[in-house]
């Protein structure tokens, strides 16, 4: 069994090709940037400041969140695989990733959840800085335009109302920002492979990765 890391920007899909792939191969996916919107949101329901990294960091000690193999995520016990998945929290996923402290705590127990091998994580800094040593590194990618529209579809089928202008937008106020953020920036690892999604069926990707995940197994 091997490790497979998979970053890119926000909505290029890396926890839907994650989560085909570990399904595939039966290998667990662990979906890291739902740990850090799982933060964001419960700082928001404790009405802690997003950018207040003690307070932060003090209610993160007393915080579970379980990422289940059939995709559940839980905090504290309870199931928020809906109410992190807001535009909202996506922001608040993206700044309070910036707190050194908080990327060390969420660091370390993704690390701890890999020791194992046979994970697919996917994120913003998994290859380049959570598990440097995986054995596959994608950089999944595609432009701003492709992904808002994405997630306007997401949106329609799910009944919830948007703006493609506005998406778009968002989205690339995001990769800026996750980007240039000081600690532990969205980059292509020097041994990753990039894989632009832009013109591509999810079924398309997949096959893709697939080729150049036969080559090391």
């Amino acid at each position: 069994m091997i490790n497979i890391a998979i970053d890119g920007p926000s909505a290029a899909g890396k926890s839907t090709i994650a989560k085909a792939l570990a399904k595939k191969y039966q290998y667990v996916h662990l979906d890291s940037g739902a740990m850090y919107r799982c933060v964001a949101y419960k700082a928001k329901l404790e009405g802690i400041a997003i950018d207040d990294e003690q307070k932060i960091i003090s209610m993160i000690e007393n915080t579970v969140i379980e990422l289940k193999p059939d995709g559940s995520i839980y905090l504290d016990g309870k199931q928020v695989n809906l109410e992190i998945r807001t535009n909202e929290m996506s922001m608040g996923a993206s700044n309070v990733s910036k707190l050194p402290l908080v990327r060390e705590e969420l660091v370390r127990r993704q690390q701890e959840m890999a020791k194992s091998k046979g994970v697919i994580m996917d994120g913003r800094d998994i290859g380049t800085v959570v598990l440097k040593d995986a054995e596959v590194k994608i950089f999944l990618t595609a432009s701003a335009k492709a992904r808002a529209e994405r997630r306007y579809k997401e949106n329609l089928e799910k009944g919830v109302e948007s703006d493609l202008e506005v998406l778009t937008k968002e989205i690339e106020a995001r990769d800026y920002q996750d980007s240039h953020r000081e600690h532990s920036p969205l980059k292509k690892a020097d041994d990753a492979i990039e894989v632009d999604s832009s013109n591509l069926s999810i079924e398309e990707v997949v096959s893709k990765i697939e080729e150049i995940i036969s080559k090391k197994i």
